[in-house]
């Protein structure tokens, strides 16, 4: 057996045990996803017409998207449905499930979602070794928190021999522990000053409420940001090399670019598989705003609450008056 196959076999035992240590009985959940999308992959290419390809992809968007749905809203939609009703003056005895959401389901749904619509567009053949794809989707690194990886970038370092490199060992190390301050000496301070001013903000007055929005602006950058480091220094380690996913997002001329530089794994698979196929600036204005409202609630709703941009925009604010 080659070597790499040996190490690739490695990796997906690694990162089974990873994910498995927060919850084994999710554990299910990866296979199922990475057996689907590893089959239907392969139906979509070897399908004779367009009529089958489609269905093939149909059958993968919908399961892929319905397991995402339920775990991560369905709680949110029976509760908010429930008060609704009692507004009305309606009183509705609903029944909840106490769903837990999987660690990492959006970043390995998307993973199986970008191979497939690839396949299906003919960007990428696919990968019929399952040990290769089953890493692609579930190595441990990028499983958590991203960046959400392309087949076109990540399957062809897994497809081949890596070795031990020095040089890129030490700079990965140097990368995890730049994470490891950003998250932990620098974010992790900024949350004390930014939890203690919002959870007493009545006792404060603006300025101080404007000083944890800054806080909490840094809090919520480095936390993020310093996990990608930590998971691209990671993989730099096993001798694969991940998608940047952030470029000071803070020192953007506006909210556009800021998006762009901010979580750019994610930004960019909204880009490539939801706003340009519903017609990205193209047609009319109502088309416009949809598509660009479709891929920012997307893209938010993805990253953080509501709340969490307003303070994000303020802090962001602050930071380009300061700089």
């Amino acid at each position: 057996m080659p070597y790499f196959k040996i190490q690739n076999i490695l990796l997906l035992v690694s990162s089974y045990f990873f994910y498995a240590s927060w919850d084994y009985r999710f554990l299910f959940l990866l296979i199922f996803s990475t057996v689907l999308d590893y089959f239907t992959g392969l139906k979509i290419y070897d399908a004779q017409n367009k009529k089958n390809k489609l269905f093939w992809l149909w059958l993968s968007i919908v399961v892929n998207l319905g397991f995402l749905g339920f775990f991560k809203y369905y709680n949110f939609f029976i509760a908010s449905f429930s008060e609704g009703l009692s507004l009305l003056g309606i009183k509705a005895n609903y029944w909840t499930l106490n769903v837990i959401l999987p660690v990492g389901i959006s970043f390995y749904t998307f993973h199986g979602l970008s191979y497939v619509i690839d396949i299906y567009k003919n960007k990428v053949k696919p990968e019929r070794n399952y040990i290769n794809y089953a890493v692609f989707v579930s190595f441990f690194p990028l499983l958590v928190a991203g960046p959400i990886e392309r087949a076109t970038h990540l399957l062809p370092q897994i497809q081949q021999k890596r070795t031990f490199d020095y040089t890129k060992a030490v700079d990965g190390l140097r990368q995890i522990l730049w994470g490891l301050f950003k998250k932990i000496v620098i974010a992790d301070n900024c949350a004390l000053f930014a939890n203690n001013i919002f959870n007493n903000y009545a006792a404060y007055n603006g300025s101080t409420l404007v000083l944890g929005a800054f806080f909490f602006s840094i809090q919520i950058y480095c936390d993020f940001s310093g996990y990608s480091d930590i998971a691209i220094g990671t993989a730099r380690l096993f001798g694969i090399e991940l998608l940047r996913n952030f470029a000071f997002p803070y020192f953007s001329r506006d909210i556009a670019e800021f998006w762009r530089r901010w979580h750019i794994s994610l930004s960019s698979w909204f880009r490539d598989y939801l706003y340009i196929p519903l017609g990205g600036s193209k047609g009319g204005t109502w088309m416009k705003v949809r598509n660009t409202f479709i891929q920012g609630f997307n893209h938010h709703h993805h990253s953080c609450s509501t709340t969490e941009l307003v303070i994000i925009y303020l802090g962001a604010g602050v930071i380009g008056v300061l700089s």
